[in-house]
């Protein structure tokens, strides 16, 4: 498998630390607020990779951070902590936000088929860690203490600017905000490791520390959380391309400061997702999220697709022309699909011929686009249905699109009563038949039948 590094700017044949074993961290989010779809992007190409290293026979094993503390609005350390902003916004507190939003998330990874990774770590829970890593980080003289905050001291190292595309010029301040210069760091390019100040006063989560009563950084976070449950040595470290600097930077400053040695060999980082305005936020325009795209009659996997067709290092522009067209394309997909009979015993031969251009797709680079132009051939293949319907499943564990259905003959005819209860209404309607109309949607309303108007007619979902 070769992957894009970001660490050398190249293609690099994958290669794990420990043979076949996989060691593989994830940023996770600041649950002060809705997943937008441009963060789901990155969190679905990530999942592809993890699953696709599944399928090629590595064990992986995959831990994600929940920042519910730290994760400050500006780059610069400075400005309120996102959480403490949540929590004003929508008076609540701090933990109520956290773990609201936390369940949201996974709910829409769950609407997407992202799979949980084996270790999620919210950062409350690490405190010890985080203080156990910024002590050593002091004693070895790679830390100071100065205003009431700890730093990490940037000029104890050989190249801060470990992924090649930044140099001192490039930060000021902070790279995303124009803040107040801190005037406690020695180096601009210092960053803190645990606050006591800033401002402090509106702080919800703090705890005592040998350097006062404060709570961590954002940075501290995941490279403590790595470490306590994947070792010394990571293969591959995950995230959004705005991640890369600083807050990737910084990781690797302080994680091979506290080791001793090199931490991290890949960086796996997706590109941004932009609409016309530019790359999407929380703070411009529509709030694009899972639910929104629900609201409009969107399966939330068409949105995957939509992701996979295009290649994770490519900038991706969505608008809802796209979507259409990408909704459509699924369709058709799985009634293509549906259509395959269970006709025979599966031809091996057959099915390994078609894996192996799959693997191809995915091994260069995870090319997800040529991985679904994979399912099309093999639709076309010179094969019985029993082989097609037996690949694409195989496919399927990796692309999480839901390709080949796995209902039963009565989840089928009880699709089939629900839809004839649907036309039943629809024609009712149109007779201006309110009471019958009325007592099918309510009889629906009482299965968990959920109804949606779409310009293409009603569409239903299971709400339970």
């Amino acid at each position: 498998m070769i992957l894009y590094n970001t660490l050398g700017q190249k293609k690099m044949d994958f290669v794990p630390h420990s043979g076949k074993k996989v060691n593989m961290y994830t940023c996770g989010p600041t649950v002060y607020h809705f997943a937008h779809i441009g963060n789901l992007r990155t969190y679905i190409m990530e999942d592809v990779l993890e699953k696709y290293l599944r399928y090629a026979g590595y064990d992986v094993t995959r831990v994600m951070n929940i920042t519910d503390v730290g994760h400050l609005t500006s780059d610069a350390d400075t400005g309120d902590d996102k959480m403490v902003e949540g929590a004003k916004r929508e008076h609540k507190t701090v933990m109520e936000i956290a773990k609201y939003y936390t369940d949201a998330f996974f709910e829409d990874c769950k609407k997407l088929n992202i799979k949980t990774p084996d270790v999620v770590e919210p950062a409350t829970n690490c405190i010890d860690d985080f203080i156990k890593m910024v002590s050593k980080l002091m004693d070895d003289g790679y830390a100071y203490f100065a205003g009431g905050n700890v730093y990490f001291d940037t000029s104890k190292l050989d190249n801060y600017y470990v992924f090649g595309n930044m140099n001192a010029d490039d930060l000021e301040v902070g790279v995303r905000d124009d803040v107040d210069s801190d005037e406690n760091k020695r180096n601009k390019t210092d960053f803190v490791l645990w606050f006591t100040k800033s401002k402090f006063e509106d702080q919800a989560l703090k705890w005592d520390s040998p350097w006062g009563v404060g709570y961590p950084g954002w940075h501290i976070e995941c490279s403590s959380i790595s470490i306590k449950h994947l070792g010394e040595h990571l293969d591959i470290h995950c995230g959004g391309v705005d991640n890369a600097f600083p807050h990737h930077t910084n990781e690797i400053a302080q994680s091979e400061a506290y080791l001793g040695h090199k931490w991290c060999n890949y960086w796996f980082h997706v590109l941004h997702l932009n609409d016309a305005r530019g790359k999407m936020s929380k703070s411009k325009g529509e709030f694009l999220t899972v639910s929104l795209l629900e609201e409009k009659g969107y399966n939330p996997l068409v949105y995957r697709m939509f992701c996979l067709q295009s290649h994770y290092r490519k900038p991706l522009t969505f608008s809802y022309d796209s979507l259409d067209n990408t909704a459509k394309a699924y369709d058709k997909l799985i009634k293509r699909i549906a259509s395959l009979k269970d006709d025979g015993e599966v031809d091996e031969a057959a099915a390994e011929a078609l894996d192996a251009k799959f693997r191809e797709a995915l091994d260069n680079d995870l090319n997800t686009s040529l991985g679904l132009t994979a399912v099309y051939d093999v639709l076309k293949a010179d094969t019985n249905d029993a082989t097609k319907k037996f690949v694409i499943a195989e496919f399927d564990k990796v692309l999480g699109l839901d390709l080949v259905s796995e209902k039963s003959d009565d989840e089928d005819s009880l699709d089939a009563e629900i839809e004839a209860l649907i036309a039943k209404r629809q024609e009712a309607r149109a007779n201006k038949d309110w009471a019958t109309a009325d007592l099918i949607r309510d009889e629906l309303a009482a299965r968990n039948i959920k109804l949606i108007d779409t310009p293409d007619g009603i569409k239903w979902e299971k709400t339970e």
